[in-house]
């Protein structure tokens, strides 16, 4: 039994750990969300005292409503065993659906759009939090305005490059910088607020009720700057899996929330008491000799910010994988003591060209505003309904109740995202254009996986007749285990086939195996491993993993020996096979995306990789298949 005082000392540590990964993202809105509202957005607010009193106050309602309601208070509570995102969202809510094959495709299509619009806000994170930090040169010294990119991109460039390290060195770094970071906010948004004590007034709803009913467009515009202020929520959620709800909130509402709240009420009050320094109020708040040390660790801030998102993008990418809806891809696991942390070359690359190519091409944290939140507030509508879902259908609230939460939390979610449709011909067309590609990418792996799944196992041989078959006229049987990897249990391996055929043996022990991801983050050890034995000297065997599980065959199939199946390593060998794909006109798909799963079928991580077999112990059998 743990003392008090050790659950203590462990729960700081997780809060300080969680202030570190969870909330550099909305941690950094600061940086450009007032400038954005008044200075440089595609739409400025024109900048009057109602105007501030009005905008501060959506803000200050905007963090309570979306950040502490709506996430905090009760997406945290539908987790899919612990853990959040997406796609565990997904899984959770399709899970119910299993029987209603329109219910669960408009379910996957939902968590599918939703993933694609975190991969978007993934691209633009990066940056413009790293720019909106580094910008910060141009006023501590205008003359340095030409090295802001360069800085900005070489920042960048070294943060992707350390990925492969993993997160863990740098760690325990996050938690003490963002606290500082914090603080920071805190210190100079007192400052601020002692020079127009009367901004305090704008804590007061009624402020921005006044201002809709006052100016209702001009407040209705200013929504797609407002929600810049919480951007970075839906990481609450995805890194609870990481942390636990108790951690998160406690950051959240002991330190976060009211830091935030202090920063853009300072930069309120200095705003209206100094008009012209509405060009950068976050900088401007604080004094001249606190400049550089200020722009150091805003830049750390935002690299924090970048890293999460980072972290994120591999995590969902991960989870996608094994549940199917991306091809397989090269994971390391960076961590020895924490499963989550892994690192996928591909997506880190990926990632860091888009990145780049927006800092390249926006040019500054103004520009790039433009573009963001279409992203964020997409994935915001679509978490909102994929989780009442899960409160309709998991939790048993009755329709009424369901509908009542839900119809709350879309009126704020849709007001976001319909005022940041106004953007779309300024920038916001990028994170669309990114989901969409991302999109059409998704669901073409998932779709034409199922067909060539259907088109194999339709013109498999039942494996019953056969095993009987070999039983009346059996080949040559030589010494030692094959293991015939499948994803179709009821009939024969096309592999199996092949090797009967052309080497005309069969080993004198054949186990037809099969890899299942499940709808949940981790299956037990108890569960992982399912042997059936069959007549002469046949078996099945399926072995199970979560989607957040590393798979192992080697290390899993050891299990095999407490259900009666002793598999020697030494002694057995893996049968894959391995198809070529011929594409054909047909109904069931056009024809380009058909070319589109081939390619992405052809640049698919081997099976040998991504099940960590020993390749001196892997056969494959090729063979074409026209679909």
């Amino acid at each position: 039994m743990s003392s008090p005082t050790g659950s203590k000392t462990k729960l700081s540590a997780l809060t300080l750990a969680a202030l570190g990964v969870v909330f550099g993202d909305i941690g950094t809105s600061p940086l450009y969300t007032i400038k954005e509202v008044f200075s440089v957005g595609v739409h400025p607010v024109p900048l009057t005292p109602e105007n501030m009193f009005g905008i501060l106050s959506l803000i200050v309602w905007a963090l309570i409503m979306v950040v502490s309601v709506k996430y905090v208070a009760f997406i945290m509570r539908a987790d899919n065993r612990g853990e959040g995102g997406i796609m565990a969202l997904l899984a959770l809510a399709s899970h119910n659906a299993a029987d209603d094959l329109k219910k669960q495709r408009m379910i996957m299509l939902l968590g599918i759009l939703g993933a694609c619009m975190f991969y978007a806000d993934g691209v633009i994170t990066p940056a413009i939090s790293v720019l909106s930090a580094v910008e910060g040169l141009e006023v501590a010294a205008p003359m340095l305005h030409p090295l802001i990119l360069p800085i900005t991109l070489v920042v960048l460039f070294i943060l992707f490059l350390a990925q492969s390290k993993g997160t863990a060195l740098v760690g325990a770094f996050f938690g003490p910088v963002m606290l500082l970071w914090f603080s920071t906010l805190a210190i100079l948004g007192i400052g601020g607020i002692m020079q127009y004590p009367a901004i305090l007034n704008a804590l007061n709803p009624i402020y921005g009720m006044h201002f809709f009913q006052v100016s209702p467009w001009i407040a209705f515009v200013a929504l797609g700057a407002v929600v810049l202020a919480v951007t970075g929520a839906e990481a609450l959620y995805a890194d609870m899996g990481h942390f636990g709800r108790v951690p998160i909130r406690l950051a959240w509402f002991g330190f976060v929330l009211p830091a935030l709240i202090l920063n853009y009420f300072g930069q309120g009050a200095l705003v209206l008491k100094n008009p012209e320094t509405v060009i950068n109020p976050f900088y401007l708040l604080a004094p001249e000799w606190m400049l550089y040390p200020l722009i150091i660790l805003a830049t750390m801030a935002a690299v924090i910010a970048s890293q999460a998102v980072i972290t994120g993008a591999f995590s969902v990418s991960q989870q996608a994988l094994q549940l199917g809806y991306l091809p397989r891809m090269h994971v390391e696991h960076t961590s020895e003591s924490q499963k989550g942390q892994v690192y996928m070359p591909r997506v880190n690359w990926g990632l860091m060209i888009g990145v780049m190519a927006l800092v390249i091409g926006f040019g500054s944290s103004g520009n790039l505003a433009a573009a963001y939140g279409i992203a964020v507030t997409g994935d915001m509508v679509i978490t909102t309904l994929l989780a009442g879902i899960v409160f309709h259908n998991i939790w048993g609230w009755s329709k009424l109740r369901t509908g009542m939460l839900v119809t709350l939390f879309l009126t704020v979610d849709i007001a976001f995202f319909s005022a940041n449709v106004l953007k779309i011909p300024d920038g916001g067309w990028v994170p669309l254009a990114i989901g969409t590609l991302i999109f059409t990418l998704m669901i073409t792996w998932k779709t034409g996986r199922s067909m060539l799944y259907l088109h194999l196992k339709n013109e498999a041989m039942a494996l019953d007749p056969f095993i009987e078959a070999i039983g009346s006229h059996p080949p040559t049987r030589v010494p030692g285990t094959a293991l015939f990897m499948t994803p179709n249990l009821e009939g024969v391996p096309h592999a199996m086939l092949h090797n009967l055929k052309h080497n005309k043996v069969l080993h004198e022990r054949v186990v037809i195996l099969t890899v299942k991801f499940l709808d949940f983050p981790h299956s037990s050890l108890e569960d992982r491993v399912e042997v059936t034995a069959l007549p002469h000297e046949f078996y099945k065997v399926t072995v199970r993993y979560g989607f957040k599980d590393e798979p192992d065959l080697p290390r899993d199939l050891k299990l095999c020996a407490e259900k009666g199946l002793a598999l020697e390593a030494m002694d057995s060998s893996f049968f894959i096979g391995k198809e070529i794909l011929i594409a054909h006109e047909s109904s069931e798909m056009a024809y380009w995306r058909k070319k589109i799963f081939i390619g992405l079928f052809r640049s698919a991580e081997t099976i040998t990789n991504q099940f960590k077999l020993p390749p001196n112990r892997v056969v494959e059998l090729g063979a074409q298949v026209s679909f």
